[in-house]
């Protein structure tokens, strides 16, 4: 059951970047730093992929996804906002946050290649706060990206929330981690079944 949700997700992620790519260079519609990052978490799915199946630690490639998904997601929410407080906020979060992981790894470099519940926490919520912003924005503007935004403030909450949980249970039984996964496979699914809806309302048609 979880490899068919997980193998989902990873099929939705490249449907969603196709078609978002299509809209890109035939319409010149969508946003570059979007399709950058449908196409960095595509590649670093596929990498965790296949180590995991050759039975390699893949928790260095999780560590440079989660930074690398913070710094694509800030740079698009940057493109998109209107004020420039707003985007001024976006910048000094993203470089304190970059600062503050340099400093964790260059005091322990070998939080790299450990599961960093704090780096996932910390660029999650930056990432969400990036996001309300735009939310707040959205009251009395043009809704732009509306579903994606959406779609990033649950998939980053929960999974957060789901990682908090499986840090504090990994001493109890395997059917309880299981669960955690099984809950975080689907909501990376929903995650990217909005995105795709957002393209279909957004670009289908434009």
């Amino acid at each position: 059951m979880i490899d068919f949700l997980i193998y989902s997700g990873y099929l939705f992620l490249l449907i969603n970047l196709i078609l978002y790519t299509y809209s890109f260079f035939r319409k010149r519609k969508t946003n570059v730093f979007f399709i950058s990052y449908l196409l960095f978490a595509f590649t670093m799915q596929v990498i965790m992929e296949f180590m995991y199946h050759l039975k390699f630690d893949n928790l260095l490639v999780l560590n440079i996804f989660v930074i690398g998904q913070m710094i694509l997601l800030s740079l698009f929410y940057m493109s998109i906002l209107k004020l420039k407080s707003q985007k001024k906020i976006v910048k000094i979060s993203l470089c304190l946050v970059l600062l503050i992981l340099s400093i964790q790894f260059f005091i322990d470099y070998k939080q790299f290649f450990k599961f960093n519940l704090f780096a996932i926490t910390i660029t999650s919520l930056s990432i969400v706060t990036f996001a309300l912003l735009h939310f707040y924005n959205m009251l009395t503007e043009h809704k732009t990206y509306y579903y994606i935004t959406i779609a990033v403030v649950f998939f980053m909450l929960g999974s957060t929330i789901l990682y908090l949980v499986g840090n504090l249970t990994l001493s109890l039984s395997n059917d309880v981690k299981y669960l955690s996964w099984t809950f975080n496979a689907i909501l990376f699914l929903i995650y990217q079944l909005f995105i795709l809806y957002e393209w279909k309302v957004s670009f289908f048609k434009s």
